[in-house]
């Protein structure tokens, strides 16, 4: 019997991830079953479990691949607030780079399309609707300590408790990405968001420097990032 490696074992999960992510997108998480993910990764149903626990475990693995970076994109900023000067253009670059990343990233986007249009919370997919509050709340907490910093290092009061200025930003993100998602050529995601999160942090009392949003490689026929 041949022993596999880990660079086998690593080959493995990556196809069974790449094959959840594409019949996701085209059928939904509730109407594909592990066996046709495991037949479009050309293994078997136990290779599935020997890396996964259930369908949910396989999932959120399938999104921490492009929701990680992001993540630590914005914890870089947050951990930045505390030892350099400009926090608001740390936290400001951390969400355009999320922008920029769903825009132009294929398979970004075809992940965040999945989590956020083709998957239910139902029973199996509790851990699912736990990871994704897990995320939302430590976005928060980061998004909070970084206007904090903001507003120390400005001299800003803001006009509404810390608690709301963060959230209204995470909904203003979250709900720029969701929209976009459902039809991509209504409008320019990385302009549309950079022009409405400099507005609303304006209207915080803060002043984002107006620079350029992230340059992240922009796929053909896209249309290159405005300077504002």
């Amino acid at each position: 019997m041949v022993r596999r490696t880990k660079a086998d074992a690593q080959a493995t999960r990556s196809s069974l991830l790449d094959a959840a992510e594409h019949l996701f997108q085209a059928q939904g998480v509730s109407r594909t079953s592990l066996n046709d993910i495991a037949t479009a990764a050309g293994t078997t149903r136990g290779a599935i479990y020997w890396h996964f626990k259930d369908k949910a475990d396989l999932f959120n693995a399938m999104m921490e691949r492009v929701s990680l970076p992001i993540e630590e994109t914005l914890a870089c900023s947050a951990r930045a607030s505390g030892v350099q000067a400009d926090s608001l253009g740390a936290l400001r670059h951390s969400l355009l780079n999320a922008l920029a990343k769903t825009a132009n990233d294929d398979q970004t986007r075809r992940v965040f399309e999945v989590a956020t249009h083709k998957v239910e919370y139902v029973a199996e997919m509790q851990a699912v609707r736990s990871r994704h509050l897990q995320v939302r709340n430590t976005c928060m907490t980061m998004t909070r300590q970084a206007l904090a910093q903001a507003g120390e290092q400005t001299g800003v009061a803001l006009p509404v408790p810390l608690h709301s200025a963060a959230l209204g930003l995470h909904v203003l993100v979250d709900g720029l990405i969701q929209n976009w998602l459902l039809d991509p050529q209504a409008f320019d995601l990385v302009a549309c968001g950079q022009q409405a999160i400099d507005t609303y942090l304006r209207g915080l009392g803060l002043k984002p420097a107006q620079s350029q949003a992230p340059a992240l490689a922009t796929p053909a026929g896209a249309a290159a990032l405005p300077e504002v």
